[in-house]
């Protein structure tokens, strides 16, 4: 399967023609227009006001188009012109139109009275079987979890042709239950999944935002539904996302990647990064910085993952408890919590990925353990350190590690302030030469340093 993504933005595209933000003026020269894709030059996906011109403009032709799949009924999705425009053309080819009722409708009265035009109204559950003479496609139809104003329903495709497959799922909230049970084990070479609010909270369900999406995503990968192979492209991109490069970091930490207006995909040949891959991520920051959130957000793809809470419960500490409370209420119920400084032997024989935070309240931990900080043994303390750094270095699985940046010219008032910043700057020194990648987070804003 040749796929050519004829736009990845939402209905307004990105940036947004009337807006002004910061994200849209970031993406200036980088512009998404509606949503769509072209399958080996003769099976569209959605078909929006923009997508005949997007053809032309990436420097391809509609002329083999011979079946459109309509997700919904949306302007953004729905041109129905394009048929006006097919007749034009003198286009005798025959054509199936493929979607929702309210879909359809639109169309109909677009189609010369010669024309050759099926129209096949399908609902979750269906199967279709498209043939032309450049090939024959297998779809499934799946369930939506997007709402329409126009009265129908939403469905997205599960589309194959010999030993390709692909998930085209825009429109959609988080997946309904009954999609996820039809895809699971399918394996798919390529799922095109929309993230259309990025950082927005609040919206309706209809669609995916930065929180949702690598839960979604975890999901697929959890049930088969996508693997190690699958490449995961963010489609329906919008100004609601923080600027395309901090998007592509955040995509990029999930295997996940964004979309490009114009770009042509081969199925098989795809360079996914996979959400498994043994790395290693140190994430700095100071104190309420957003470096946890970051970190968990670096692991939210993950359909499993152990949280090494190396500060303990907090059960005689009211404010501690409740920093603890509001960690773990952030953590996907999948995740499993380890409340433990002995961490050296659960990174080296970790099977799933490994959250390790933090390094501050470990470090804590083990001087208290050595009674360093009154003239105790560093040394000792120093061999722990060592010890964690080994086990960092030799963990099987995806591992990300938070700590707090020290120092920055403050010097301690007290001895054992004093030992803490020195020996937590070398800890963090030394974790930081065995990771691929350092983060570090400024404002909420992750600050690449490495990878």
């Amino acid at each position: 399967m040749e796929i050519l993504l004829l736009g990845t933005g939402s209905a307004d595209g990105w940036p947004s023609p009337f807006c002004g933000c910061a994200s849209c003026a970031a993406a200036q020269g980088n512009v998404r227009g509606q949503t769509a894709a072209l399958v080996d030059q003769t099976l569209m996906l959605d078909c929006g006001p923009e997508a005949p011109r997007a053809a032309v403009r990436a420097g391809h032709t509609l002329k083999h188009v011979r079946h459109i799949l309509f997700t919904h009924g949306h302007p953004d999705h729905v041109g129905p012109a394009a048929l006006l425009f097919r007749h034009w053309a003198d286009r005798a080819e025959p054509l199936d139109l493929v979607g929702p009722k309210e879909a359809l409708d639109q169309c109909r009265d677009w189609v010369g009275p010669a024309d050759l035009v099926r129209f096949l109204e399908v609902e979750p559950g269906d199967s279709v079987d498209l043939v032309s003479e450049r090939g024959a496609y297998r779809v499934q139809v799946l369930e939506a979890a997007h709402p329409s104003v126009l009265g129908g329903g939403a469905v997205l495709y599960d589309v194959s042709r010999g030993s390709h497959r692909l998930l085209w799922a825009t429109d959609t909230g988080p997946l309904p239950a009954g999609t996820h049970a039809a895809i699971a084990g399918a394996g798919f070479d390529a799922v095109f999944l929309e993230e259309t609010f990025g950082n927005l909270r609040g919206h309706n369900a209809g669609h995916h935002d930065l929180e949702s999406f690598p839960r979604t995503l975890a999901q697929l990968r959890e049930s088969g539904a996508a693997n190690a192979a699958t490449e995961v492209v963010a489609v329906h991109l919008s100004h609601y996302n923080p600027p395309p490069n901090e998007l592509a970091e955040i995509l990029r930490g999930w295997g996940a990647r964004a979309g490009a207006d114009g770009e042509i995909m081969k199925l098989g040949q795809g360079d996914s990064q996979g959400a498994g891959a043994a790395s290693r991520t140190l994430v700095l920051g100071g104190v309420r910085s957003g470096k946890s959130v970051h970190a968990e957000e670096l692991l939210a793809a993950e359909p499993a993952v152990t949280y090494l809470a190396t500060g303990g419960s907090g059960r005689d500490d009211p404010e501690w408890a409740a920093r603890v409370e509001l960690h773990q209420g952030r953590r996907p119920a999948a995740w499993r919590t380890a409340e433990t400084v002995e961490i050296a032997e659960l990174l080296r024989t970790a099977t799933i990925p490994i959250l390790l935070d933090c390094l501050g309240t470990w470090l804590t931990a083990r001087i208290d353990l050595r009674e360093a900080w009154d003239g105790g043994p560093i040394e000792l303390v120093e061999e722990d350190m060592r010890e964690l750094v080994a086990a960092w270095r030799a963990c099987p699985a995806r591992a990300v590690a938070v700590s707090n940046e020290v120092g920055s010219g403050v010097v301690p008032a007290t001895a054992s302030g004093r030992l803490f910043r020195d020996l937590l700057g070398k800890l963090n020194s030394q974790m930081a030469a065995e990771s691929e990648q350092v983060v570090l987070v400024v404002a909420g804003i992750p600050v690449p340093l490495r990878g």
